[in-house]
């Protein structure tokens, strides 16, 4: 079993995600606006679904892996990936 786990985005993902997972979590957080009057970041939520790792953005962008292992970027109710 393997339990998910939540950060905030522009901190380093935890140990628990994969490298590649990781790399397309960063190019989210790198087109993130900084918000100029101090609101709190959205927070990433990692989960396992089959044995696969999925985070989920606050915002509803999901970053999961396909089957040859690259970052997919897609939307919460989009069928096609963003990326």
């Amino acid at each position: 079993m393997q339990l998910g786990t939540r950060w905030t985005s522009g901190d380093e993902p935890p140990r628990a995600v994969p490298d590649s997972l990781a790399r397309g979590i960063r190019d989210v957080d790198s087109v993130i606006p900084g918000d100029q009057l101090g609101q709190p970041r959205p927070r990433w939520t990692l989960t396992w679904l089959e044995g696969k790792p999925i985070a989920e953005l606050d915002s509803g962008v999901l970053v999961s892996l396909d089957d040859d292992g690259n970052a997919v970027v897609s939307h919460v109710g989009d069928e096609s990936p963003l990326s």
